[in-house]
């Protein structure tokens, strides 16, 4: 009689902490066995066994990144279809079904509460972040145990597809990733017309969402890839995006609409099977691209945040992409209390970037804070948003970093970026060393700054201009005014990728730091062309900044403009992950 394995059921225990016991019924040799596993001791076996199947992935970060139960349901149904796989495959293999080690786990007193306990067999809605972070981070005796893991998000937008296929992603890179936007994407060279047809998924006139057939087909490409993958991302659908949030206000406008649109958002989670929804209202109680808005907005957004979650159930993640500042209430002025709206969201995606577009005076594209307070506009940016949303009540531990990976083309003769020429009398002005190569071009071999030395990304001759590499000459001049993709000024020769990772300057171009962002810029007077953007430096001290303040994580738009995954590496890195 061939082996059978079945676990239809669960139960809770609650000492030390609650925890999941999996009911595992095995019939094996003519025996009826009845057991009570925790998924840890799924684990060990594996480990000690070092077979060749797999086990349901861990999900440390759904413990730790949201104080609420929306991962429970799904998380527990998820680990009792693959243990059952796993425990199945070992019992019909030869080499494996007769192991003592696999024998003594079948065999042994069931039930777990006298085993250490560990924090991937909790209950993810019994523990707060706090509770998360400190189960993780040691034991009883104060030894190091494991760390609590953020998240890591991005977008991926459709038409990319042809460049980027769905199956060709690397999904360990992500916990999640959001099906659309059209805001910060839409190539330039389209029409505007064309970019707002681009918007994925819209609220339509009837306080429905909307998804065009080509969009539908990638997405369900994308669901199956991300499933097959076995990494366990998550896939959620955007809603709106600049351009296309025109029926927004409408749709939340009452109770009826609300409604629609709620039952319609769910229709689309269980006909794509995703794992949520993304609101991307630019924004509430604002004309955003023109659209039609209303001082109720915020409130009426609350209140279809409300419905959906009761309409989706706790397992769904429900997130927004919102600016560097609270939704405006109906004085026009940033909500001083958003805990309310916290209490039914996952997160929020900060979306902290076009803080400054292409100028004659170029700025900053993402600043990590006001450093020289010199901005001009200093509540956008990293440090500020994070004391904005936290300060109206939005819980760190759900609050995502935005980071872009692009940039701003500008036709410029500037040297530096606004703000970088005037740092507070207690500065030492940031100091640029050229030396003049045998060619006759100038490269930066290092930078000084007495205030933000931390900031400094030393630099040399031999490194900086590409470690000795003949250089073509790059010209950027067809992007001014526009966002170029971090690759685009790698593939142009403007940046040159060192063997450490890092990035130099190339084409002509000089590389240049603006210790008042934390950013890097390039120049070429020559072609009256400044690019600023983001590099590995600049976005890991962005997101050592979000782990440092219990942030959830950090996401970038887009997936499809990293020079394949060499900055989310660095992101990822400085994430602990």
């Amino acid at each position: 009689m061939a082996p059978f394995v079945t676990i239809s059921g669960h139960t809770t225990a609650s000492k030390p902490r609650p925890h999941i016991l999996y009911s595992v019924k095995v019939n094996i040799e003519g025996k009826a066995l009845n057991l009570q596993k925790r998924y840890s001791e799924f684990v060990a076996l594996h480990a000690a066994l070092d077979d060749p199947y797999s086990l349901p992935p861990k999900r440390l970060f759904a413990t730790t990144f949201i104080p609420s139960a929306w991962v429970d349901d799904q998380l527990i149904a998820e680990r009792k279809d693959g243990l059952t796989k796993y425990l199945s495959n070992l019992l019909s293999t030869s080499e494996y079904k007769t192991k003592h080690l696999l024998r003594d786990f079948l065999y042994a007193h069931a039930g777990g509460n006298d085993l250490q306990f560990d924090l991937e067999d909790a209950l993810p809605s019994t523990l707060t972040r706090t509770q998360a972070l400190k189960l993780a981070s040691s034991t009883a005796n104060g030894e190091v145990k494991t760390k609590a893991t953020m998240i890591a998000a991005s977008y991926y937008p459709d038409w990319v597809s042809s460049t980027n296929p769905p199956e060709g992603i690397d999904f360990s890179k992500f916990d999640i990733l959001y099906f659309g936007r059209s805001f910060c994407v839409v190539p330039y060279h389209l029409t505007s017309s064309l970019r707002h047809q681009l918007a994925f998924a819209t609220p339509s006139s009837s306080s429905t969402v909307t998804l065009d057939s080509t969009s539908q087909s990638i997405l369900k490409r994308l669901v199956a890839a991300a499933r097959s993958s076995g990494h366990g991302t998550k896939i959620c659908l955007s809603i709106g995006g600049w351009g296309g949030c025109y029926y927004y206000s409408q749709s939340c406008s009452t109770s009826a609409n609300r409604t629609k649109f709620a039952n319609s958002i769910a229709s689309a989670i269980n006909t794509y099977g995703l794992d949520g929804v993304d609101f991307d209202w630019e924004y509430p109680n604002s004309p955003g691209a023109g659209q039609p808005y209303s001082s109720a907005d915020s409130a009426n957004f609350l209140s279809l945040l409300q419905l959906v979650r009761t309409t989706i159930g706790s397992s769904k993640i429900i997130s927004g992409a919102v600016t560097q500042q609270p939704w405006l209430g109906s004085n026009g002025q940033p909500l001083a209390n958003v805990s309310a709206y916290a209490a039914v969201m996952t997160f929020v995606n900060i979306m902290n970037y076009d803080v400054w577009g292409a100028s004659s005076t170029p700025g900053p594209n993402a600043p990590l804070g006001n450093l020289c307070g010199t901005s001009t506009q200093p509540q956008a940016s990293a440090e500020a948003t994070f004391k904005q949303w936290t300060a109206a009540k939005f819980p760190a531990s759900q609050l995502v970093l935005g980071m872009p990976l692009y940039g701003y083309a500008s036709q410029s003769s500037k040297t530096v970026l606004s703000g970088s020429f005037a740092p507070s009398a207690d500065m030492l002005l940031l100091q640029k060393i050229e030396e003049k190569q045998e060619d006759g071009t100038t490269v930066v071999s290092s930078f000084h700054n007495g205030a933000h030395a931390n900031n400094v990304r030393p630099t040399s001759k031999s490194t900086q201009s590409g470690e000795g590499v003949h250089e073509t000459a790059a010209n950027l001049t067809s992007w001014w005014g526009q966002q170029i993709p971090f690759n685009a000024i790698v593939s142009s020769g403007a940046l040159v990728k060192k063997s450490d990772g890092t990035y130099g300057q190339g084409g002509g171009f000089t590389m240049a730091w603006d210790n008042c962002s934390d950013t890097p810029y390039l120049y070429n007077t020559s072609q009256d062309t400044v690019v600023t953007y983001d590099d590995t430096w600049s976005l890991s001290d962005k997101a050592s900044f979000a782990k440092s303040n219990g942030m959830a994580g950090c996401f970038t738009w887009s997936l499809d403009q990293d020079d394949g995954y060499t900055l989310w590496n660095s992101i990822r890195s400085a994430m602990g992950k």
